[in-house]
């Protein structure tokens, strides 16, 4: 087919968006994953840190199974964002976010774990503004995960406070 001067060059075809840059299609590039992953790591070893010192702490109280359970669960996700990070060939943050400092100086215990509560809503934000933009498979789902891991974890911790203002 001969095009003149006075006709417009076809658009590419639909099948090869596919083939398209992350960013120029709503997605988030490499280099924004790998800064997001890191961010989400840094702010899981700091849940990870309060919840195990604060489990400690709660022993013999009704927050210790709960706190034992976030701790888990905080590992958990550590683990999955190294091996996200892994995958993508980024390198790892190896700190600690400033979360833990902030956590641990609460002394009493309802009220730092409220603070935990928060820190893990906040998670739960993040997670809901970057979801969208994740176009791996496995990453997505990953994520997806950690989000619902993180809205059972708020929702038992609201109970677990609220059944105390209750007392």
């Amino acid at each position: 087919m001969t095009l003149s001067a006075d006709q417009p060059e076809p658009s590419s075809p639909a099948c090869l968006a596919h083939e398209a840059e992350e960013a120029y299609m709503g997605y988030a590039t490499r280099e924004e994953i790998a800064a997001f992953l890191n961010e989400l790591l840094e702010a899981e070893r700091a849940g990870t840190g309060v919840a195990l010192k604060s489990a400690e702490a709660a022993t013999g109280t009704p927050f210790a199974d709960l706190l034992r359970d976030v701790h888990r669960d905080e590992a958990r996700w550590c683990a999955m964002l190294l091996k996200q990070l892994k995958v993508l060939g980024a390198p790892a943050s190896a700190r600690i976010g400033a979360f833990q400092g902030k956590a641990m100086a609460i002394e009493a215990l309802p009220e730092r774990i409220a603070f935990l509560n928060r820190g893990q809503g906040w998670v739960v934000r993040k997670l809901r503004e970057m979801l969208p933009k994740v176009r791996d498979d496995a990453l997505h789902r990953d994520l997806a995960e950690m989000l619902q891991g993180h809205k059972v974890n708020i929702a038992r911790a609201s109970t677990a406070l609220d059944a105390l203002d209750g007392l």
